[in-house]
């Protein structure tokens, strides 16, 4: 039995997500400025202030981040004060990417400065598509919910969407290089090339579980796949759609085969791809559809992503 006085506050969309999946919606009383899923969160009082100006382009963004990382500050500030009004239990975090979300010295920090409450900290890493079941796993189990029954419904819905691509040859698979940012030009890494992967295409320049590396034009001219997807982390259809317009005006670009053969895609990476939770499983039928039409229909076109 759950016991209905854990009051839990999510510092990151993954895992509030997570925790939504579990049916532990109705614990969580606070959230990041980040936290937009599942909608019913959004009422919630907000915990979090980013020090970056997030609607400027990727460039501007970029920057602005190694500024304040030279800075030696945090991307993110946790409003201490609303976090001891909440009084939580437990707080839900991340040790991975201090650009993505609060960092956990950050957090650490911040409930050392609490008076009332001492929650407990519970920090999630992963790299990997296993490691977001552990997670899904272990959040389970600090709460006492069997996760066994969501895990077998996500890993079921993989298998199905695997299963369908098993008898396709070599030929049908497309090469895919996943853009993650357009400025700097970096490639999407950890989870996406297993994503990927099981959706029927061979990613290019980055392997399961490595961090995200930039890509030179030179290198992405050359390799030339047959499919480009841009997901950008924080950025929705409309606003990957702008970023992406200004890659198209390159010279380079319409030497690209994916573009002669109308193959370049955007999607909306801010609900997909970037959050390591149970919409990964979206992921990767948002893929599957991307990369066999013939085959898959899953309904994401027009809101998950697009041809660009």
């Amino acid at each position: 039995m759950t016991d209905k006085n854990i009051r839990i506050v999510s510092l990151i969309p993954s895992a509030t997500e997570i925790a939504a999946t579990l049916g532990l919606q109705y614990a969580i009383v606070g959230r990041s400025h980040g936290c937009d899923y599942p909608p019913e969160i959004a009422h919630l009082p907000v915990c979090t202030q980013a020090r970056l100006n997030g609607h400027a382009d990727s460039s501007c963004i970029h920057n602005e981040v190694n500024n304040i990382l030279l800075s030696a500050l945090s991307i993110y500030k946790i409003k201490v004060d609303v976090l001891e009004r909440l009084q939580p239990t437990h707080i839900l975090t991340q040790d991975q990417c201090d650009v993505c979300a609060v960092s956990l010295p950050e957090v650490e920090k911040a409930v050392a400065q609490l008076t009332h409450t001492t929650p407990q900290i519970i920090s999630l890493q992963p790299s990997t598509l296993r490691d977001v079941w552990g997670d899904i796993e272990r959040v389970g189990q600090t709460f006492g919910i069997n996760s066994v029954e969501v895990l077998e419904n996500l890993e079921a819905r993989v298998k199905i969407c695997n299963r369908k691509i098993q008898g396709l040859s070599i030929t049908e698979i497309p090469t895919v290089t996943c853009i993650e940012s357009t400025d700097p030009l970096m490639v999407a890494a950890k989870w996406i090339p297993e994503l990927i992967h099981l959706a029927g295409g061979q990613t290019l320049f980055s392997g399961i579980g490595q961090p995200s590396a930039h890509l030179s034009w030179d290198t992405l001219i050359g390799s030339n796949p047959d499919v480009i997807i841009f997901m950008p982390c924080r950025f929705d259809l409309q606003r990957t759609y702008q970023e992406v317009k200004l890659l198209t005006h390159r010279p380079e670009w319409e030497e690209l085969h994916a573009f002669k053969a109308g193959r370049v895609y955007i999607t909306n990476g801010n609900a997909y791809f970037n959050r390591p939770g149970p919409r990964l499983v979206d992921s990767v039928e948002i893929l599957a559809e991307i990369l066999h039409p013939d085959i898959f229909e899953y309904g994401y076109k027009g809101t998950g992503w697009q041809n660009l």
